[in-house]
């Protein structure tokens, strides 16, 4: 655990530290087994409990009747109606990727991105020590953006983009919240991830789902389900060379987390807006294309 405690209280060292004892994973595949149970009873007391903790929405949903859903999981990831996020027409934006708070937003400083204040993680760890992808990205410009229980799931594509490579990268499950972010040192690299590389029309794009505590299911719509999996080092996947518009969903998480978008160097300047704590719609502008590929 981190020993830069400034500002913790002990709650939020007893939430961090308690995360270091608990069995992660077994933990990940007993709620992926309860959320996707399409036992009535079961099911429909799960939806119900949730949308008794958070504010949902469901006018937005495709299927706006909470309990029209086979399981949780089904409820929690659901389609949105087509009109709930219209997706930037300019052609020379970036679109948001997710809902979700912004955690961290700039330039990845040589081989360095900004976790939280005070604490950094190396983007070759967080690439799974990818030294070429890694050399393509230095000092380009990345945004994190955190997904709370309430969001909505479904991750989308901010540019057209062709998937070249995904890799699944084994690794811890913690909490991936601001509390934990501020406290457990180089936690995106250490959490299970999932690299998406993309080609774009100003170079490399790439998408790093990450895993969190409760979240060991992700998934793109090219491969499908790529965790929970029994793989316990870094494997590069099939992958088709498919072409996603800007807009296009192109994964899930079943369950909530974070997903990091990176560029390279001179590819895209993100809107002043975009700044930790701001809130993002999927969909919306979050930045501006200034280079070409």
């Amino acid at each position: 655990m981190s020993n830069d405690n400034e500002g913790a209280t002990w709650r939020d060292r007893l939430f961090v530290g308690m995360q270091y004892l608990l069995p992660q994973h077994a933990l990940a595949r007993v709620v992926y087994r309860a959320t996707r149970s399409t036992a009535p009873r079961w099911k429909n007391f799960l939806i119900r409990s949730f949308l008794r903790g958070f504010d949902v929405d469901m006018e937005e949903a495709r299927e706006p009747d909470p309990l029209a859903y086979p399981s949780f999981n089904a409820f929690f990831t659901r389609a949105l109606r087509p009109d709930a996020r219209p997706v930037v027409p300019t052609p020379d934006a970036v679109a948001s990727p997710v809902d979700g708070m912004v955690s961290q937003v700039g330039r990845i400083d040589s081989n360095l991105l900004l976790q939280a204040k005070g604490h950094t993680y190396s983007l070759d760890a967080l690439l799974a020590g990818d030294l070429e992808l890694e050399s393509r990205l230095r000092g380009g410009e990345f945004a994190t953006i955190y997904l709370a229980p309430y969001n909505y799931h479904r991750i989308h594509m901010p540019l057209a983009g062709r998937v070249v490579a995904t890799t699944h990268v084994p690794g811890h499950l913690f909490s991936v919240n601001t509390v934990t972010a501020r406290h457990v040192p180089e936690l995106f690299a250490r959490n299970e991830r999932v690299v998406c590389v993309f080609e774009t029309g100003v170079g490399l794009m790439v998408m790093v789902l990450v895993g969190a505590l409760f979240v060991g299911s992700m998934e793109t719509v090219w491969a499908g389900e790529i965790t929970p999996a029994r793989r316990r080092a870094p494997t590069r996947l099939p992958t088709q060379a498919v072409g996603l518009e800007r807009g296009a969903e192109m994964g899930r998480f079943n369950m909530g987390s974070t997903v990091i978008v990176l560029f390279e160097a001179n590819r895209v300047r993100w809107s002043e807006t975009l700044a930790p704590g701001e809130l993002v719609k999927m969909g919306e502008r979050v930045g501006t294309l200034i280079g070409p590929a």
